[in-house]
């Protein structure tokens, strides 16, 4: 029989140790494409490094602003570094299919991990682009949301004026070296002079709001972003306090003395301050000539209400040299002393209850004024008008006597205040008259009823010297009584001597 050869082995043999082989490997793996499989012979293994190296860049491509996936990135490097260990131990005792040689294979290994090298940089330059795009977005969009509140009213629009400046101060806090927190100083003077646009339009008590609001941006912004921003609304706050102010003092309305107080508060030695004291003044010197027009009263009620809120600012804000406490004690001088016009206002208009009121306080209050004489004979004549309105058709002078003698007798039991006026006017009192008493409706109603008519009793009675013309008389109780006054209408003419007759029924009557 022929001789037959030996079986051959079933795989090649190991080949010696070899340290490059194995750097070789390990190094071409690291690359991410399984190159070291390649040159080991196995291509399965090549295909699933390619295939974790299309997932990794799947999941990192394109590059945006929030990066590769962490659990991503660290699978990844795990794949990576297991190809390379296991590169290593392979290729520790496997042939390379070529370069023949293990040192050229090391340098080419080196050489290629240049391209995943510059991969991670291109990709760290495209995400740093993109986080640049982000925060730019960021910051078109708070700017597009200032310029939408913009046509809002500052009540309305200020959380949204809030979110914009929350956007401005994140960029230029943790993104100093950004784009667009370079921008941000251009932005936020938008910002200002958006919130702060009612200014702008000399709509002063709209502008204190949002005025107020942006001197609270500097606890917010760093102050280099903001540079001269941050004492941008000062002045305008100080104005608009003042015009609103002086706006409201001339309308009259209550809150100048709240706009006044903040500017003498906030901005003391400010210009729009050393307004104040003469807003005031022109304000008083206003109402003052008013006393002399058309609405005495109604200037009197000013400048009583002036004096008592220049009283309250000069004490609350502070008062430099005093002249708001001065300007409050005018008001009040000229307002008591305006009393007067007040009351002969609301004589000649036909309210004779608040003249009589008025006048009586006036009197009682300015002993020594000018018009306290005729003060008191228009109380009375307004008295005596409250009971014959007729008799308040003409002012009452301070004119006193007559030619014709006029006496006055009391038949009530009642004391009683006897108050006349027409061409001249005036008031006395007379005792109750002791032994009379009431009469009776009946008795009244009797032909032969006189009244003051008992020769044998002494009536309590006043002679006074009135001029011709018409007298209007008015006789009232004093004290407790409920009697109700009475009235008589005397025409007295030359070459007659009158008396008038106080009696009392179940009200108080009187004759002639």
């Amino acid at each position: 029989m022929p001789p037959h050869a030996p079986p051959g082995p079933a795989s090649p043999p190991p080949a010696p140790p070899d340290p490059w082989r194995a750097a070789a490997a390990a190094l071409l793996n690291l690359g991410g494409l399984g190159l070291g499989y390649a040159l080991l012979r196995r291509p399965v293994l090549m295909a699933a490094c390619w295939a974790a190296t299309g997932a990794f860049l799947f999941v990192a491509l394109p590059a945006d602003a929030d990066g590769i996936p962490g659990a991503a990135l660290a699978g990844y490097a795990v794949v990576l570094s297991a190809a390379a260990v296991h590169g290593g131990f392979a290729g520790l005792r496997t042939r390379l299919a070529r370069p023949g040689r293990a040192p050229l294979a090391v340098l080419v290994a080196v050489l290629l991990l240049a391209v995943p090298a510059g991969g991670a940089l291109w990709y760290e330059d495209a995400h740093d682009e993109a986080v640049e795009q982000a925060i730019l977005g960021r910051l078109e969009r708070a700017d597009d949301l200032v310029a939408t509140s913009g046509r809002q009213p500052f009540a309305t629009a200020a959380p949204d004026y809030r979110t914009a400046l929350e956007v401005y101060r994140d960029i230029a806090v943790r993104h100093p070296g950004s784009r667009a927190a370079r921008k941000v100083p251009a932005s936020l003077r938008t910002y200002y002079t958006t919130v702060g646009a009612a200014y702008g339009h000399r709509e002063y008590c709209d502008a204190i709001a949002p005025l107020k609001y942006l001197r609270t941006v500097p606890g917010t912004m760093p102050r280099k972003q903001l540079g001269s921003l941050a004492d941008w609304p000062d002045d305008r706050l100080a104005t608009s306090l003042y015009e609103c102010g002086a706006e409201h003092l001339t309308a009259g309305e209550a809150d100048w003395v709240t706009r006044f107080g903040d500017l003498l508060d906030t901005f003391p030695r400010s210009g729009a301050a050393a307004g104040v004291a003469p807003a005031v003044d022109t304000a008083v010197k206003k109402a003052e000539k008013a006393v002399g027009g058309g609405e005495p009263c109604a200037a009197v009620q000013r400048l009583r209400t002036l004096g008592t809120r220049i009283g309250d600012l000069s004490e609350s804000a502070g008062d430099t040299g005093g002249r708001l406490a001065k300007a409050a004690s005018r008001a009040g001088r000229s307002g008591d002393a305006g009393e007067y016009a007040c009351g002969v206002d609301q004589y000649r208009d036909g309210d004779f209850d608040a003249a009589q009121e008025t006048m009586e306080r006036f009197a009682a209050d300015h002993v020594h004024d000018r018009n306290r004489a005729r003060a008191q004979k228009i109380a009375i004549a307004a008295e005596v008008a409250r009971t014959v309105p007729a008799a308040g058709r003409k002012l009452p002078t301070t004119a006193s006597g007559g030619s014709i003698s006029v006496t006055v007798k009391n038949d009530s039991p009642d004391d009683i205040t006897v108050l006349y006026t027409g061409p001249v006017t005036g008031s006395f009192t007379l005792r109750g008259c002791a032994g009379c008493k009431s009469y009776s409706l009946a008795d009244t109603l009797f032909s032969g009823f006189k009244p003051c008519n008992d020769s044998g009793r002494h009536y309590p009675q006043r002679t006074v010297s009135l001029p011709t013309g018409t007298t209007y008389f008015v006789h009232k109780p004093n004290g407790g009584s409920t009697a109700t006054p009475a009235s008589d209408t005397a025409r007295l003419r030359s070459g007659y001597v009158y008396t008038e007759c106080a009696y009392s029924t179940r009200q108080l009557g009187s004759g002639t």
